[in-house]
């Protein structure tokens, strides 16, 4: 089930949870985050990229073109995945993009942490999600040990989801997904 943890950056006292689609769309809907929830297809968590592509291509088209962006592929991580140490550890410290970070989760979870204004808002993603966060936000992302996840990934130029890293610790100052 999809919820949003959000804590205080300075004290990391937990201010708000819930699990209400609506109220997740709107609180990070108020610091530029879309989140929306997709009916999912009817495909097991382990179709073929391709499938999974043509399976979501009408809300997909529809969402690329009102945001403009050019492409989209599917990504996939096991727990039984060789690399999935090095995978998970490139995005668990806190950094930016240059363009909007857009996934949409197929199948499996994940958390999105973003650290705004003050506060830290952790947003787990699961099957049926779809988040966008702003270029320049500072996030992180987490799945966990055991990552399990099929997501779409939306792009306008590849080169911009590159991580530009802030240096902080605020990643470590929170608890870890345990998805």
């Amino acid at each position: 089930m999809s919820r949003l943890t959000i804590w205080d950056a300075a004290t990391n006292q937990q201010v708000q949870v819930t699990e209400d689609p609506a109220r997740i769309a709107a609180a990070l809907g108020a610091i530029g985050v879309r989140f929306e929830r997709w009916p999912l297809a009817d495909l097991p968590a382990d179709a073929p990229a391709e499938a999974v592509l043509e399976a979501y291509r009408p809300r997909l088209d529809a969402f690329m073109g009102e945001t403009g962006a050019g492409t989209a592929d599917v990504i996939k991580l096991t727990p039984d995945h060789p690399q999935k140490d090095a995978m998970r550890a490139k995005f668990l410290s806190e950094h930016i993009h240059t363009e909007d970070e857009v996934r949409f989760f197929h199948a499996g979870s994940g958390n999105f942490v973003l650290h705004v204004d003050g506060k830290v808002f952790d947003a787990h993603c699961t099957a049926g999600d779809l988040i966008s966060v702003p270029a320049d936000s500072k996030h992180w992302f987490d799945a966990g040990e055991n990552p399990n996840f099929a997501v779409l990934r939306v792009f306008t130029d590849t080169s911009g989801w590159t991580p530009h890293y802030t240096g902080t610790d605020m990643a470590n100052r929170f608890p870890a997904a345990t998805a």
